[in-house]
């Protein structure tokens, strides 16, 4: 499932093939996934240029001057491109804007149709609906924000997975950045002290950054408009059950934390007394 850093690498992607240009055409357009708006919004936004685009937590949206836009939900398998008109379309591909400028268009592509898209209209600097509701950036929350997240009496994991309390963080990067902070997905978080809070906070950051700068994690489905990410080859316990950890040479175990499949070190990540 795209992340935050597979998110960012989406946007940075299409910030440089899309801002200030303009949609001419809608070429395809599935309109069972399109979560929020009716299909004729799509007609409103040709021949008007894109003055936005950007990320919040793990959803990428587009603006156009007056306000108006469409952000994306991909889900466990969604995937923006841009890409020449010629190239084959891939079965999934839900959606098609053609640029004016060009032969190139945006695409939508999510095989298992869990992601979508919608409209929205932004007034006075609120958020619209599809990026409302969420809780801070995790590469922008401070310290005593965090200390408040962590008040909460909840399992740790299922706090970071929840993106209204923090945005952008999923399976992946939650459990990388408990392993780096040497702290057990079942922990509540209230039972953290002030060292495990800020270390787990700085965790995330680092984790993240690096994540960013290796273009996302590619394990199965996950690919930026360039290609896989790289990400995946630094992980250091998702996806390494049974192997021996980097740190301590014990096995990684598997485990279910909030309904999700998570590994843990039981050597670097006791779980709490």
């Amino acid at each position: 499932m795209p992340e935050l850093p597979e998110a960012e690498t989406i946007t940075r992607h299409l910030r440089r093939e899309l801002l200030n240009k303009r949609f001419a055409r809608v070429i395809h357009c599935r309109r069972d996934v399109i979560r929020h708006g009716h299909y004729r919004e799509l007609r409103s936004f040709l021949n008007t240029p894109i003055t936005r685009i950007d990320r919040r937590g793990k959803r990428p949206f587009l603006e156009i001057a007056d306000g108006r836009g469409i952000v994306f939900f991909l889900g466990m398998t969604g995937r923006l491109s841009v890409c020449d008109s010629t190239t084959a379309v891939e079965n999934h591909t839900h959606l098609r804007l053609q640029l004016g400028d060009s032969d190139r268009e945006l695409r939508f592509n999510d095989a298992r149709r869990f992601g979508g898209f919608g409209f929205y209209t932004r007034r006075n600097e609120c958020e619209p609906v599809g990026i409302d509701g969420l809780g801070p950036e995790p590469l922008d929350v401070t310290a005593p924000q965090f200390r408040d997240i962590c008040a909460r009496d909840r399992q740790i994991k299922a706090l970071l997975l929840d993106q209204k309390y923090i945005a952008g963080l999923g399976n992946i990067y939650a459990d990388e950045s408990l392993f780096r902070a040497g702290i057990h997905p079942l922990t509540p978080a209230s039972n953290l002290d002030a060292k495990q809070v800020s270390r787990l906070l700085r965790a995330i950051k680092r984790v993240l950054t690096e994540a960013i700068e290796y273009e996302g994690t590619t394990i199965i489905n996950y690919l930026h408009p360039d290609g896989p990410g790289n990400f995946q080859t630094r992980l250091r316990v998702y996806g390494h059950e049974g192997e021996n950890c980097r740190r301590c040479k014990v096995p990684i175990e598997r485990m279910q934390v909030a309904g999700r499949s998570s590994f843990v070190c039981p050597m670097c990540q006791p779980p709490a007394a």
